[in-house]
C-alpha cells in the first residue's frame, strides 16, 4: 500500500487563487520552507545534525549553542506554521466566496423560475377560464 501525494487543487477559484499566490516570490519561498519543514525529511536531517554535534562534540554539555540554534529555529517555524494556516484560511475564504456567488445564482435563477411559474399558472386559468366562456360550461365541472 502506497501514500498517495496530495492532488493540486481541482476547484476553477483554487487554481487561480494558487496562481495569482505562485506570482509573489515570498509565497513561493514560504511554502517552499513550509513543504520542507512538513516532511519526514526534515525530521531524518534533524536527527542527523543532533547526532553529529553530539557524537562529535561540536560543543560540551549542555549545549548551549545547539539549544539557541534550536530554539531560533522553533521561533522560525512555528511563523511558517502561522503562514501555512493563513495560506489554509485564504483558501477556505476564496471556497467561500465562490460557494456564495452560486447560491446567489441559484437563487436568481430559483426566483426566475417561480416568476416564469406563476405565468404559466396565470396562463392556464385564463385559458380555463375562455374555454369555460367559450363552452358554456360552469367553472365547477
Amino acid at each position: 500500500m502506497s501514500i498517495r501525494k496530495p492532488t493540486e487543487p481541482q476547484h476553477p477559484a483554487l487554481l487561480q487563487h494558487e496562481q495569482q499566490r505562485h506570482e509573489k516570490l515570498q509565497d513561493r519561498i514560504a511554502d517552499k520552507i513550509t513543504s520542507f519543514a512538513g516532511s519526514m525529511v526534515f525530521v531524518y536531517v534533524h536527527l542527523l545534525w543532533f547526532g553529529v554535534w553530539i557524537v562529535f562534540r561540536v560543543e560540551k554539555y549542555p549545549f548551549g549553542l545547539l539549544t539557541m540554534i534550536v530554539s531560533l529555529e522553533a521561533i522560525f517555524l512555528s511563523t511558517f506554521v502561522m503562514i501555512s494556516q493563513n495560506r489554509a484560511d485564504s483558501k477556505r475564504q476564496v471556497l467561500a466566496d465562490h460557494q456564495w456567488d452560486f447560491v446567489q445564482q441559484e437563487e436568481k435563477q430559483n426566483e426566475q423560475l417561480l416568476d416564469l411559474t406563476n405565468k404559466i399558472l396565470d396562463l392556464t386559468n385564463e385559458i380555463k377560464r375562455l374555454t369555460l366562456a367559450h363552452t358554456g360550461d360552469s367553472p365547477s365541472s
